[in-house]
C-alpha cells in the first residue's frame, strides 16, 4: 500500500540545506544527478547561497544494468562546468534506493578528474541497498514495500513535490 502522507520536498529541501550547511568546506560544489537530483541541487544551491554553477550529471551510459535496459528515452546531456580535480563535492539525488545509480554517478565524475572528496546527500532513502554506499546528507527514510516507488516530480508551479505508488 503506498504511502499516503508525503513531506512537503520542498521543506525537506530546506531541511536537507541545514543538515548541510554546518558541514560545508571552502570550495565545495553541487551535482545533481539527472532528474530529481538535478532539481535538488539547484534548490540546495539556492538555499546554500553557493556561488558558481550546479554540476548536472546523467548516469544512463554508466549504469551497470545498461545492456539490459538499453538506452533510456529521455537521456539529458551531462554538464560538469567546473574543473572537478582536488575539489570537494556534494552529489544530490532525489531518493536513494539500491545504491547503483550512485556509483554510476561516481564512476562517470572520476572520468571528469579526481575529486578530494565526494559526500552523498539525498531527499530520501528507502533502504534496499545492493552496494556500500550511504547518504551523508538525508532528511527522511520512509518505509517502503519493494513493489513502492516513489517519485520526485515537478508541479505546474514549478515545486517539488512526492508521488508514490505501486509497480509490478
Amino acid at each position: 500500500m503506498p504511502l499516503t502522507e508525503l513531506p512537503d520536498a520542498e521543506a525537506q529541501c530546506v531541511t536537507l540545506a541545514n543538515l548541510i550547511r554546518p558541514q560545508l568546506q571552502a570550495n565545495t560544489l553541487l551535482v545533481g544527478i539527472h532528474s530529481g537530483g538535478a532539481w535538488v541541487a539547484r534548490r540546495l544551491s539556492e538555499l546554500l547561497e553557493l556561488p558558481g554553477e550546479v554540476g548536472l550529471i546523467d548516469v544512463s551510459f554508466y549504469r551497470d544494468d545498461f545492456g539490459e535496459k538499453g538506452l533510456h528515452p529521455q537521456i539529458k546531456p551531462t554538464s560538469i562546468p567546473f574543473d572537478v580535480e582536488g575539489r570537494s563535492l556534494i552529489l544530490v539525488d532525489d531518493v536513494l534506493y539500491t545504491g547503483r545509480t550512485t556509483r554510476a554517478a561516481i564512476n562517470e565524475l572520476f572520468d571528469y578528474g579526481r575529486p578530494a572528496s565526494i559526500r552523498l546527500a539525498v531527499l530520501a532513502d528507502r533502504g534496499g541497498r545492493e552496494l556500500p554506499i550511504y547518504a551523508e546528507f538525508c532528511p527522511w527514510r520512509p518505509g517502503l514495500g519493494d513493489s513502492e516507488e516513489l517519485v520526485l516530480e515537478t508541479s505546474d508551479t514549478g515545486h517539488l513535490q512526492w508521488r508514490c505508488s505501486q509497480h509490478a
